[in-house]
């Protein structure tokens, strides 16, 4: 998401003085105010907070695992043999067993 700090209407420092009838002794007044404005915000954006679930936590360190690339090379090469050679059976009830209590322990 982008933000902008798009302002409506026109830029106060494009407009005339001779059309809102201000002298150039209140631009000095309004550059002032500009400045201590602009510092105030600078005090309220270094001030924030950001606080975190616990969920969006778990996602992070889900993404950091995810991301190392660490693969057992030996071990990849091993199962695809006993694949190809049809010797690598699948416990179709351990694997639904351990969907399960995984399913159980991450909490909402």
């Amino acid at each position: 998401m982008k933000v902008t700090n798009n302002k409506i209407g026109p830029n106060p420092a494009a407009v005339d003085t001779a059309k809102t009838g201000k002298a150039d002794a209140s631009k000095g007044a309004l550059n002032s105010d500009k400045a201590g404005a602009m510092a105030k915000n600078a005090a309220a954006v270094g001030a924030g907070n950001v606080n975190v679930s616990e969920r969006a936590q778990m996602m992070a360190k889900a993404k950091e695992i995810a991301s190392k690339t660490t693969v057992d090379e030996a071990k990849v090469a091993r199962l695809q043999k006993m694949i190809d050679e049809g010797k690598y059976k699948v416990d179709a009830q351990a694997v639904a067993d351990r969907l399960v209590d995984e399913h159980l322990n991450i909490p909402d």
